[in-house]
C-alpha cells in the first residue's frame, strides 16, 4: 500500500535555497506525469530514456518561468533520433498546476537497440526558447550536442549561454510499488549558483581562451572561482552522495532528500509547485496550421473517404476536418473563423 505522504509528492517541483553556499536548486518528482507521457506512444526503450530525460530537465528549468510564459525544450541530430521536443506550461494563476508534453521523432530503421541513446542523436543542437506571450518575441539559446547526455547538454547551454553554474543528477525508470502496476518514475535535482554571487566568467581566466569542455566549451567550472568556487564544488561532492532510489522516490520525500544531501548548507524550501501532463493542441489550431496550404496541396492531405486528418505528435489526440474548409483559398466560414485563433 502507498502511503500518503508517498501520493502527496508524486508530480511535484520543490524549490530551496542553500544559503551558506548562495545556490538555488529544486527536487523534481514526475510520476503520473512521466508514465502518461510515455505510455501513450510505443517509443524504444533508447527512445523512452531520452524523453524520460528531457521531460525531467525541462520540469527543473521551467518551474523559473512566470506565469503564463512557455518554455520549449528541443533537441536536434542528424542521425537516427532527429528530434525531441517538450514544453513545460506555466500556471495561469497563482497556485494552479504546470503542465508538461513532450515527444519524439526517430528514424526507426536506422536506430541501434544497442547502441547508447544519446549517441544517437548525432550532430545537431540543444536549445531552450522561453515564449512570454502575445505581442513579444519568443528568447532563443542554443548550444551545440556535446558532453555525452542531454543532462550535460543543458550544463553546457546555461555555462555558455547564460553564464550561470549548473548541475543536474537525474534518475527514471519503470517500477512497480508493492500491490500496484509497473509505471514510469522519474526524479531529479538541479543545482545553480546564485548570478549575485558568481564572478563571471572573465575573472576565471578560461572564457577567453575558450572552455574546458568538449570542443572549448564553457563548463561550470570555467566560470565561478574563489570563495564561490568552493561553495559550489562542496555542494557538487555532497549531490554526488545522492542515490538513484532517493530521486525517484517515493519512500523518500523532496524535503526529506534535501535534508540528507545539504543540511549542513542551511536549505530553505519554498512552495512546492505541482506539474501535470498538459496539451494546448486544439481544432482551431490544427487548422490555423492548416492555413499556409493551397487547395491543392490539401488535395493531396484528402483521403479516400474526402477528410483530412492529423493526430497531435504530443498527446495523441486524432483530428478529422472537411478539405473545402482549409487552406488559404478556403472560402468564408468556418475555415475562415478558426484561424482567428
Amino acid at each position: 500500500m502507498t502511503s500518503l505522504s508517498e501520493i502527496a509528492w508524486d508530480d511535484i517541483i520543490l524549490p530551496f535555497q542553500l544559503d551558506l553556499s548562495d545556490i538555488r536548486g529544486r527536487v523534481a518528482r514526475l510520476d503520473g506525469v512521466l508514465d502518461g507521457i510515455l505510455r501513450q506512444h510505443a517509443y524504444p526503450h533508447a527512445i523512452e530514456a531520452l524523453v524520460a530525460e528531457a521531460a525531467l530537465l525541462t520540469a527543473l528549468i521551467g518551474q523559473t518561468i512566470k506565469l503564463r510564459w512557455k518554455l520549449s525544450l528541443q533537441v536536434r541530430g542528424d542521425g537516427p533520433v532527429r528530434i525531441i521536443a517538450t514544453d513545460y506550461f506555466a500556471p495561469e494563476e497563482e497556485g494552479a498546476p504546470a503542465r508538461i508534453r513532450a515527444w519524439a521523432s526517430f528514424d526507426s530503421a536506422a536506430l541501434d537497440a544497442q547502441a547508447p541513446s544519446f549517441a544517437q542523436i548525432g550532430q545537431g543542437y540543444f536549445a531552450i526558447l522561453i515564449d512570454q506571450g502575445p505581442g513579444t518575441v519568443p528568447y532563443q539559446g542554443i548550444t551545440p550536442i556535446a558532453g555525452g547526455s542531454l543532462s550535460a547538454c543543458a550544463e553546457t547551454y546555461f555555462a555558455q549561454s547564460e553564464q550561470l553554474p549548473t548541475r543536474f543528477a537525474l534518475a527514471f525508470g519503470r517500477s512497480r510499488l508493492q500491490g500496484g502496476q509497473e509505471g514510469w518514475r522519474g526524479g531529479g535535482v538541479i543545482l545553480q549558483h546564485m548570478p549575485a554571487a558568481s564572478p563571471g566568467a572573465a575573472s576565471t581566466g578560461v572564457a577567453s581562451e575558450g572552455g574546458s569542455g568538449e570542443g572549448g566549451l564553457l563548463r561550470a567550472e570555467d566560470i565561478v572561482g574563489g570563495v564561490a568556487g568552493e561553495n559550489w564544488n562542496r555542494a557538487n561532492l555532497l549531490l554526488d552522495t545522492v542515490e538513484e532510489l532517493e530521486l525517484v522516490g517515493p519512500q523518500v520525500a523532496p524535503i526529506d532528500l534535501i535534508a540528507r544531501l545539504f543540511h549542513e548548507e542551511r536549505p530553505r524550501v519554498f512552495e512546492p509547485q505541482a506539474i501535470r501532463f498538459g496539451c494546448s493542441c486544439s481544432p482551431d489550431k490544427v487548422r490555423q496550421s492548416l492555413s499556409i496550404y493551397s487547395a491543392r496541396d490539401i488535395g493531396h492531405m484528402t483521403t479516400e473517404e474526402g477528410i483530412v486528418t492529423a493526430d497531435c505528435q504530443f498527446c495523441g489526440a486524432h483530428y478529422e476536418f472537411d478539405p473545402a474548409t482549409l487552406g488559404f483559398e478556403a472560402g468564408e466560414g468556418a475555415g475562415d473563423d478558426s484561424r482567428s485563433d
